[in-house]
């Protein structure tokens, strides 16, 4: 069945506001960095993100996005200021204690299924997450809003974690990747959906070269990576449905509900089978 216009309900279209997820014409498109946005979405995004300035504010249109690269690299300089390694190789009891393995989770660790996501092993691992997040946290949590974006986060890190505990249970298991292969499968699904072609073949892109260094490279966690990538499906998935109007009158507080329950049966999951 198509979808009308919420402001126009003799008008179909296929293009839904990249926040709210009300269907949307031409006439009561605006465009933006994120995508099509209905009028109400962009007079409201204009007041919020804008400083007294008038200038955009990256922090506080990104909130999640910043917060969660600078606790990524405060603690990366823990590792390192802990370890044996240096800066580039960082191995210590920080890494044993939080780091992902199955043995330790089946053991009652649960913690783990999270912490991991937050430890990385080498300057070149942390610099390559921290970057990736950066540029998929400018362009998601703006047009997801902040519950949103972290809900997905972690529940595609949660997946993730079920993705090791699956493949490589034994292999200690480090990294945000798992998360990010999350932000990435959900931003070219929802790009698709919004109409952003050229975004979604540029993610569908990186995807496929991030997956061929998956399969090829050495110490990399193929089951966090797979994990992370599914996980993000989903949830994307759950939004699209938010978007079309099949989740209720209030689709955000569903949306939020059912990324949220991904999360929780993919820690679960690991934990049985760990």
């Amino acid at each position: 069945m198509a979808q009308t216009c919420y402001r126009h309900p003799n008008r179909e279209t296929g293009v839904s506001c990249s926040s709210c997820g009300r269907p949307i014409c031409p006439e009561c498109m605006t465009p933006t960095p994120v995508g099509m946005r209905c009028p109400e979405c962009s007079r409201q995004r204009t007041r919020v993100v804008r400083n007294p300035h008038g200038s955009a504010s990256g922090f506080w249109a990104n909130p999640a996005t910043f917060t969660l690269i600078a606790i990524n690299v405060v603690v990366y300089l823990i590792e390192v200021a802990g370890g044996s390694g240096g800066i580039n190789n960082p191995s210590g009891k920080i890494v044993l204690d939080y780091g992902l393995f199955g043995p330790f989770v089946a053991e009652g660790e649960w913690y783990r299924l999270v912490t991991a996501g937050f430890l990385h092993a080498s300057i070149f691992h942390i610099g390559f997450n921290m970057l990736l997040l950066f540029l998929l946290g400018r362009l998601l949590e703006p047009a997801l809003g902040t519950p949103r974006f972290l809900v997905l986060y972690f529940a595609s890190l949660l997946a993730g974690s079920l993705g090791v505990m699956i493949i490589d249970p034994n292999g200690l298991t480090l990294g945000a990747s798992g998360a990010v292969f999350g932000l990435f499968s959900s931003g070219f699904i929802l790009a698709r959906e919004r109409g952003l072609n050229e975004l979604a073949g540029q993610l569908a892109f990186l995807i496929v070269i991030n997956l061929v260094f998956s399969f090829t490279g050495s110490n990399i966690s193929v089951g966090g990576h797979l994990g992370g990538l599914v996980g993000g499906v989903i949830c994307a998935l759950v939004i699209v449905a938010g978007g079309r109007g099949k989740l209720g009158r209030k689709p955000r507080n569903v949306e939020l509900l059912l990324m949220g329950l991904v999360g929780a049966v993919s820690a679960v999951a690991a934990i049985a089978i760990a």
